[in-house]
């Protein structure tokens, strides 16, 4: 059966491998150049002469295969990867460090050739650049090509989990995810008149035969734990992917993983959020970056108290009690916004868009989250982190507690100055059950490289403002 995905398991795939390459041979020779015969060479003296040319071609070609190994071993080469520009970004961090240190290491023993360590520096740093350069040129030409409806994989819907219609919902609305949705199979009213009824279970490998289809999406429901072998047997010796969503979702957030003890096999679904190393890794991180953040911001900080205490009458600075971890309250620090005793006669209210209670210099601060900035001393003082769960006040802590599962998992680790929940665009006077989807989510598949991607995110997020107000 030939399908989709055929025409594109190798071409995509090639092109990566034929731009990669042209990216660290590249950023080999352009480091050479600026090392050797360049104005660099007046700042920076060559003392120990100058190499051949040639040697540093031949080594480009040797490093190319051992970071293409790098870059295949993180799964960068394939058809409809669905990355965004910041993930791909962070994967060649990773990719072109680790294949810098296998080269490193690999010099140190080679005696036949001295390499210098600035150009090593150079080509480090101009990998990276070129690499996420033709990626990303890549990544828009291959979203270009999905949004015009080229090389899309054909998928079909069986099960009738809730989680169907918001599959449905979710590939439809980002259409460089490569994937067209034909329909659905079996009885589903939820997706009755959102997309066609393809036909019957019965009629399963027969309609994936006629449709020429790449995936089936199998969305379980509590009473359908036989489905999924019945659509494996219906479909077996077809050459297609199978995705299943469980019907107890929540509880595969976590990294599950298969553990034994004592010869019984079992499955680890939740562990201590941020323990040990990690922990300290983490804090680390928030205490030399809010540090420096501080360092460099401070004049723009004196230039916006001085707007917000020239704009109204009041404080500069709105302290709030917050919960943080482990449901510990604090005062979370922010630049006064709205006119003084706002909530004097309505209580604790969330702030709508275009509020009356918000200063006009307040409404600037709010646009571009600037009101968030002084919370860098309460990541200083261990009282939130740069990245988290955004802290809520108690009065609402009390509500949603009470109608929101796995709400509490928010308070596993420090509240963040920014969120998960924030860069996917849950900002403002949003759904609170699925915010705390994106919160538990990032709890419990926390990682360093995580929260750096988060932060830069979060600046495209800013940028573009969405429900910021």
């Amino acid at each position: 059966m030939k399908t989709a995905r055929h025409k594109t398991d190798l071409l995509i795939p090639f092109i990566q491998l034929v731009t990669d390459a042209g990216a660290i041979i590249g950023a080999f020779l352009f480091s050479y150049w600026l090392r050797f015969h360049s104005p660099l060479v007046h700042l920076v003296p060559v003392t120990k002469g100058f190499p051949e040319f040639h040697v540093y071609v031949l080594s480009s070609l040797v490093v190319f295969l051992i970071w293409a190994f790098v870059l295949k071993s993180l799964g960068m080469y394939g058809p409809n990867r669905n990355v965004g520009a910041v993930d791909e970004l962070i994967l060649i961090f990773k990719a072109v460090t680790l294949g810098m240190l296998i080269v490193t290491a690999a010099a140190f023993f080679y005696r036949g050739f001295s390499y210098s360590r600035v150009v090593f520096a150079l080509i480090w740093a101009f990998a990276i650049l070129f690499l996420f350069v033709v990626r990303f040129l890549l990544l828009k030409i291959e979203t270009h090509l999905h949004r015009r409806g080229k090389h899309m994989l054909r998928g079909v819907i069986v099960g009738t989990s809730p989680w169907s219609l918001t599959l449905l919902e979710r590939i439809r609305r980002h259409p460089g995810f490569g994937i067209d949705l034909l329909g659905y199979a079996g009885d589903n009213p939820l997706l009755s008149g959102q997309i066609a009824c393809l036909g019957t279970l019965a009629h399963l490998r027969r309609l994936v035969e006629t449709h020429h289809m790449d995936l089936v999406f199998i969305a379980l429901s509590k009473n359908e734990d036989t489905l999924v072998q019945e659509c494996m047997n219906a479909c077996a010796g077809l050459n297609i992917g199978f995705f299943m969503i469980p019907p107890s979702l929540e509880l595969m957030s976590s990294r599950m993983a298969i553990q034994e003890i004592g010869g019984v096999p079992m499955f680890k679904i939740k562990e201590p959020a941020v323990t040990g190393w990690n922990r300290v890794f983490k804090r680390t991180f928030d205490l030399v970056f809010s540090a420096l953040a501080l360092l460099m911001i401070w004049p723009i900080l004196a230039l916006l108290a001085l707007a917000v205490k020239l704009g109204s009458r009041g404080s500069v600075l709105y302290r709030q009690r917050r919960v943080g971890l482990d449901g510990c309250e604090f005062d979370c620090l922010k630049f006064r916004t709205m006119y003084m005793d706002a909530e004097a006669k309505t209580g604790p209210v969330w702030t709508q868009k275009n509020d009356p209670r918000v200063t006009p210099i307040g409404r600037f601060l709010r646009r571009f989250s600037l009101d968030e900035l002084p919370q860098l001393f309460n990541v200083l003082k261990g009282e939130m982190s740069l990245v988290g769960p955004r802290p809520e006040r108690p009065h609402f802590v009390e509500q949603f507690q009470k109608s929101i599962p796995k709400y509490l998992e928010r308070h596993r680790v420090r509240s963040g100055m920014t969120g998960w929940a924030q860069v996917n665009g849950l900002r403002g006077n949003v759904s609170i059950d699925e915010r705390t989807k994106y919160d538990v989510y990032y709890v419990e598949n926390w990682s360093l490289f995580f929260d750096i991607k988060i932060i830069l995110k979060t600046i495209w997020s800013v940028i573009q403002g969405e429900n910021s107000y």
